[in-house]
């Protein structure tokens, strides 16, 4: 069973209402002590499912009460006398109703743990930049070479899914302010990928007419459904809150490879390849948008704050729409590129 611990800080004069109301919600457990002169502290053990609903409380309590704090801690193990012994037929049947249930609708992580985690993407640091660096030289490499193994190597090590993902999620939010910082933490990445295949290209014409590099700048429609593809399974990590790692390289496949292709043909002046590696790119990035937002729309991941509301209301619908414009705009470019129509 996935729990979680959430511990609630309530000063004294404040604590019997909220308490009251706590109680309410489906527990596991509830655990109330003095915490100081002035708090109480109560510890609530839930059934990650019911997280959200009550930091969705919790987040308007802490709006009006000064000195009011929560936390949001995993429990590994959960030992208890109901966990030793048989359960009941009435607790046998409900937890196989609430076992139905999940697998009726998409799993995720509460609203709040996701926003920390995209908060964290969003940001530019060091690993971030060394990462980047050291996976656009290790695919600019293998793209010279010609080394498929190489290339991949190059993709599992590259950070991209994070701020990509980021922006999809604070699109469907109307946070504009992390929606800004992920968008620019994304194109600092390219940017480092394209400045190092740039130095490579111009340097050296050496890789110029392999597959590796041939295959990134030509694009297809076949392209679309590949970006869509990488984009909902990052959605669907980034959700569960699982390892990035194998996810992420399908996304460094839509993204890394043909950036590098596009900085060696900026390099070595071949314009028209940069251009297809160029539209691969935006095609890739698109697409992968076009999964995020729609992932994260359909699992309701909705704020609890009036003005936030309405921002999401209005931001939601035309990120999804905004997308969906743009992907189409590109695949008629395509279309026309290939003289189908």
């Amino acid at each position: 069973m996935n729990l979680q611990l959430i511990e609630v800080y309530i000063p004294d004069q404040h604590f019997e209402s909220i308490d009251e109301k706590l109680k309410k919600y489906d527990h596991r457990s509830y655990w109330v002590s003095s915490e100081s002169e002035e708090r109480m502290l109560v510890r609530i053990l839930v059934q990650k499912n019911e997280v959200e609903k009550i930091l969705n409380y919790l987040e308007e309590v802490s709006n009006v009460v000064e000195g009011f704090e929560t936390l949001l801690i995993p429990v590994q193990t959960y030992i208890s006398k109901e966990t030793i012994h048989e359960e009941t037929k009435e607790e046998k049947e409900k937890e196989k109703e609430d076992d139905e249930e999940e697998k009726s609708r998409l799993l995720r992580a509460s609203r709040h743990e996701l926003m920390n985690a995209a908060e964290k993407n969003s940001h530019i640091t060091m690993n971030y930049s060394l990462l980047i660096l050291l996976s656009a030289i290790v695919a600019t490499v293998g793209i010279i070479k010609d080394s498929e193994a190489v290339v991949i190597g190059a993709m599992v090590i590259a950070p991209m899914i994070g701020p990509v993902i980021s922006v999809a999620f604070f699109a469907i939010l109307g946070d504009y302010k992390g929606l800004g910082q992920s968008a620019v933490s994304s194109l600092y990445g390219v940017a480092i990928v394209l400045f190092i295949s740039i130095a490579f290209g111009f340097f050296t014409d050496v890789g110029m007419e392999n597959a590796q590099y041939l295959d990134r700048t030509k694009v297809t429609l076949i392209d679309i459904p590949l970006g869509v593809a990488s984009g909902a399974a990052g959605a669907l990590a980034f959700l569960n809150r699982l390892s990035g790692n194998l996810v992420g390289v399908m996304v460094a496949v839509a993204l890394l490879p043909p950036s590098v292709a596009m900085g060696m043909s900026i390099g070595d002046g071949s314009m028209a390849a940069a251009y297809g590696a160029f539209l691969l790119v935006t095609v890739n990035i698109m697409s992968i948008l076009l999964a995020a937002v729609s992932i994260f729309s359909i699992s309701g991941i909705r704020p609890v704050r009036w003005e936030e509301v309405q921002r999401a209301n209005v931001s939601r619908p035309l990120s999804i729409v905004f997308v969906i414009v743009i992907v189409l705009i590109l695949a008629i470019v395509i279309l026309e590129g290939q003289n189908i129509i």
